[in-house]
This record gives C-alpha cells, sequence and structure tokens, in this order.
C-alpha cells in the first residue's frame, strides 16, 4: 500500500484520471466513533551510520573467552581504543546530535466503517470543534488519508497535527483527554474508491484545499497514514 500511495495521491485530482464526483449529504461511510488527544511524535529516524568494522587486535584473541571471569570492575573494551573504534564512537556522537527530537502536538482520530461493497482508497475528512451542541463548528482541522478500506471493514483514521483546537478549548480543558461530548465532531468530505468512483459531500469545495493538498503530496509520503490539509 506504501508503495501506490503517493501515486494515487499525485493522480486524484489530474483531469485526465478525473471521475465523475456524485455529491451528498449522507456519506458512503459510518463514523464509529472519534477522539484528539495531546500526543507526541518521533520524526523518521536516520539512516543507521555505517562504522568500518573493529580491527583485529591481539587482545581480542582471548578477551571474549576470559572477559567473564576476569573482568573487573570498570575494565574498559580495548576495541574502543582502536582508530576504529574512536572513529565509531565519533560517528555515533554526530549522528546523536543531528538526530530530530520529537515534537510536541495533537493526535487526532477517527474510526469509520465502509458500509458499500466498493475498497476505499482516499479519504478526506476534518475534526470540527464546536464548542457547545448543535453550534455551527468554530475551527476545523481537515486532514487527507490514504487508505485501503475493504467493503464491511472498520479503519482508524490516524492523524497528528501541530495545531489544536486553541482557539476554541480552554485550557483546562485540553488538560483532559478530549472535549466535552457534542463539542466536537468529525464529518467525511471526500471519498474515493478503488474503482475511480468519487463521493464528495454537498457543501465540500475541493477548491479551498488545493494549495493546501499540493504541498501535502509535495513531499514522499513515509509511514503516516493522514496528512494535514
Amino acid at each position: 500500500m506504501k508503495s501506490i500511495l503517493p501515486l494515487l495521491l499525485l493522480l486524484s485530482f489530474s483531469p485526465q484520471n478525473q471521475s465523475p464526483v456524485v455529491s451528498g449529504d449522507a456519506p458512503p461511510v459510518s463514523v464509529v466513533s472519534f477522539k484528539w488527544f495531546k500526543d507526541r511524535q518521533s520524526p523518521p529516524q536516520n539512516e543507521p551510520s555505517r562504522a568500518p568494522a573493529a580491527a583485529m587486535i591481539p587482545q581480542n584473541k582471548n578477551y571474549e573467552r576470559n572477559r567473564r571471569g576476569n573482568m573487573s570492575p570498570g575494565e574498559r573494551d580495548p576495541n574502543l581504543d582502536t582508530m576504529d573504534g574512536r572513529s565509531a564512537a565519533m560517528e555515533k556522537a554526530v549522528q546523536d546530535s543531528r538526530a530530530p527530537k520529537p515534537v510536541d502536538g495533537f493526535a487526532y482520530r477517527a474510526k469509520i466503517h465502509n458500509g458499500t461493497t466498493k475498497p476505499i482508497e482516499i479519504v478526506f475528512w476534518e475534526y470540527q470543534f464546536t464548542g457547545s451542541v448543535g453550534a455551527a463548528p468554530l475551527l476545523r482541522r481537515q486532514f487527507l488519508c490514504g487508505v485501503m478500506l475493504k467493503p464491511e471493514k472498520d479503519k482508524e483514521l490516524q492523524a497528528f497535527s501541530l495545531s489544536g483546537p486553541h482557539d476554541v478549548i480552554d485550557v483546562g480543558t485540553l488538560a483532559k483527554k478530549s472535549p466535552d461530548p457534542g463539542a466536537d465532531k468529525v464529518v467525511i468530505n471526500r471519498i474515493e474508491f478503488a474503482d475511480g468512483s468519487i463521493w464528495q459531500r454537498k457543501d465540500w469545495n475541493f477548491g479551498e484545499v488545493r494549495l493546501s493538498y499540493a504541498r501535502a503530496v509535495a513531499t514522499p509520503w513515509g509511514t503516516e497514514m493522514c496528512r494535514g490539509l
């Protein structure tokens, strides 16, 4: 799935590949559950350094054989003092200093059910914060997800964003795992099926996210399922 996902997303809105869009109010998938919470994400790790193999030194011939019986507290591995050993230690120190640090942000989750007879490949959805039950949305966080969701199956959409509900949720609520029930909801904006057919919410306009969509697919897709729009 990871190998074809970037291509599917890049071709999603190419004119020559565009299928007729069916608009409607009721999405072809149902939202089973949803939540948001504070989270910390570790960036992708760099490739491990390939230090040269340790040189054979005289101590190696009997070091491991006698190590357990003769090792005294604080004894130093003689390999660490070789040129290769020192080079490996320096390389590790440099790589550790360059390693990206974990990022604090917010996780958004939405479990959906595919009630159709067709597999789903791409989902556009958003998390809406209303502040109170039945109120108009005050804040929206939109996401693009690449999924392979078979008919009559469930999948949890997983998204991470640096942006949280700061504009509508006070600090006290942020300390909780999720806001009060009914104060937020998940809306499905667009579904793209494996057969090329498309469903789109009647009052949602792709043109509003066209630029952010281009940014989302401009870089190689990693292990993440969703990206913010």
